[in-house]
């Protein structure tokens, strides 16, 4: 094959078959190296208002019975479990129901009842409807519960409700009483059991109602105890001229 030359030649050299043959190979091109790969962290799935009801939901059902209605109140609260089978796996709640026989309140508790579950899917931090619930008062006054804790209304008392499912679920972590405290508690009312007892036996007179004030147990109290403003059970008796809860060691003094 002819090669025709437009330029000057500045010099020449015989390449020979051997040398070709002994030229070296041209160095194939190197690999760009490979980019490590990126790793996907696992996509955790909060609550809000875009998530779809599944089929099925687990729930819990409360029985209230209140003196201020003939009827019993039963409230369902269901839950939606998010990452489930993860580590991130929890329980929210998703809706709330409130059934009865009694049909004279049925506009406000359908309206609590729609709300309350919108406000549920909305997300979020739903923990405060607790304290707004048993912040609603009675103009007719409350009722105690059993074992002496004070419900200032029957929207209150809901509220408590949705208090101890919130707790079950983990949503809320109820502070407990340290060891201290504990004992502390159990001496006051030791000590109040044994003057209720000293003073029986000095009043005869007053002897069956004094023996009814030193007898109590684990979910009762003394019958003379009155209302704690701190924990809404009538625990609160004067030890040593301060008043003392023995349900949750509040004293007035300090």
């Amino acid at each position: 094959m002819a090669v025709k030359i437009t330029k000057k030649i500045k010099g020449y050299a015989v390449l020979k078959p051997e040398d070709k043959a002994a030229a070296p190979a041209p160095a194939a091109a190197t690999p760009a190296p490979a980019e490590p790969p990126v790793r996907q962290s696992a996509e955790v799935i909060q609550m809000h208002e875009q998530i779809e009801r599944p089929e099925v939901l687990v729930g819990s059902t409360y029985k209230i019975k209140s003196p201020l209605f003939e009827h019993a109140l039963y409230v369902t609260i269901n839950d939606i479990v998010l990452n489930q089978g993860t580590a991130h796996e929890s329980r929210r709640p998703f809706e709330i129901f409130i059934n009865s026989k009694n049909m004279d309140h049925f506009q406000w508790v359908v309206a609590i009842t729609r709300i309350m579950s919108a406000v549920f899917r909305k997300g979020g931090d739903v923990t405060f409807l607790v304290e707004e619930l048993k912040a609603v008062f009675d103009p007719r006054g409350g009722y105690f519960k059993a074992g002496g804790v004070y419900m200032p209304s029957i929207v209150a008392e809901i509220g408590a409700v949705v208090e101890d499912h919130m707790k079950t679920i983990g949503l809320i972590v109820d502070p407990e009483l340290d060891e201290h405290q504990r004992a502390l508690i159990a001496e006051k009312r030791a000590a109040f059991e044994a003057q209720s007892k000293k003073n029986a036996e000095l009043s005869p007179a007053a002897d069956g109602a004094a023996s009814g004030e030193a007898k109590s147990d684990a979910a009762t109290f003394p019958t003379g105890a009155t209302l704690c403003h701190k924990c809404n059970t009538q625990a609160m008796v004067v030890m040593d001229g301060c008043q003392t809860c023995l349900n949750c060691g509040y004293s007035k003094c300090g």
